[in-house]
């Protein structure tokens, strides 16, 4: 049960509005991104949600990966994104890949203030 859980909360990011809009083009970043860090992706789910009187509707990115998943949802009306990087150790420790994933989430979303936390799981 070793992992390492890293998350990240993202405030007034910069990138463009289509990263926090569209399902398919952040979807297909994600799983991009995952080969990217060395990591193994196995199934993957891209959702928007539907605009409400704040505004455009949000977006779910999750990838499942043979060493664990990564997930991302964006509130586009507030310009915010929370992500969940999670990595099991078995067999291997992938800690450095879940940290260089982390990155390339946090670089792509451009956030002026960020929340980065770190989690040793199981043990």
């Amino acid at each position: 049960m070793d992992g390492l859980h890293l998350t990240a909360d993202l405030h007034d990011c910069a990138c463009d509005l289509p990263w926090l809009l569209d399902a398919e083009r952040l979807g297909a970043w994600c799983v991009q991104a995952v080969r990217d860090a060395g990591l193994q992706p196995v199934a993957h789910l891209f959702h928007t949600f539907p605009g409400t009187a704040e505004g455009p509707g949000g977006v779910t990115a999750t990838v499942l990966l043979a060493e664990s998943h990564l997930c991302l949802h964006t509130w586009p009306e507030r310009r915010g994104v929370t992500a969940d990087v999670y990595v099991c150790n078995f067999g291997a420790d992938h800690s450095a890949k879940a940290r260089a994933l982390m990155d390339a989430v946090v670089a792509r979303f451009a956030p002026a203030h960020s929340s980065l936390r770190s989690v040793l799981r199981g043990g």
